[in-house]
């Protein structure tokens, strides 16, 4: 009587935990309510890299026009937050050769030091300290290659989604790298600061 009885309330445990909500879900973090409309900085450039900042501003200002969640504005005419990009590390190296050792495909890295800002409070309410944007890339002279400036462009197209990405959807949409693995590698030191 007991055995049946043990299984009759292992069954119906059972039963009770297989429904729809019985598994963990966290709640979305999503923007706080006040936050209507959004201004993005100039973007600061702390690579030896002169004027890309300037590409990567365009794309991310579009991408929060083709989002159209949150309306974007100057920061000094009614911004609740505002978009603070630093772009810390650029790194283009060649990662494959041919047989009389000419570059034929590369790998640029590029690290964005990213931030919303409430202005209400002046207090961040997210940050992302080291987005990564990568890409490969096979040289410009060869069929289908890309030059420096077109895979550039490509990254700024992905992490300009992912940025909305992160301010839309909230934490865990999009993740940056550990920033203590990006500062230890030695991989990572050679080019930029």
């Amino acid at each position: 009587m007991k055995k049946i009885l043990f299984c009759a309330l292992c069954a119906l445990t059972l039963a009770a935990c297989s429904t729809e909500g019985a598994f963990y879900k966290p709640q979305a973090q999503i923007m706080p309510q006040h936050i209507k409309k959004i201004a993005i900085r100039p973007i600061l450039n702390k690579t030896e890299i002169f004027a890309m900042e300037d590409k990567l501003y365009i794309e991310l200002y579009d991408q929060f026009l083709k989002n159209g969640t949150y309306q974007v504005v100057g920061e000094n005419t009614g911004a609740e937050g505002v978009i603070v990009t630093t772009i810390t590390r650029y790194l283009n190296v060649p990662v494959q050769y041919d047989s009389q050792l000419i570059p034929t495909v590369y790998k640029m890295d590029v690290w964005l030091d990213v931030v919303l800002m409430d202005k209400s409070t002046n207090q961040p309410v997210w940050r992302e300290p080291a987005f990564l944007g990568t890409q490969v890339y096979s040289a410009s002279t060869l069929p289908g290659g890309l030059t420096e400036q077109q895979a550039r462009e490509r990254i700024w197209q992905k992490l300009s989604k992912d940025i909305v990405k992160r301010t839309v959807d909230g934490f865990g949409s999009v993740m940056s790298e550990s920033k203590r693995k990006v500062m230890q590698n030695p991989e990572y030191t050679t080019i930029t600061q």
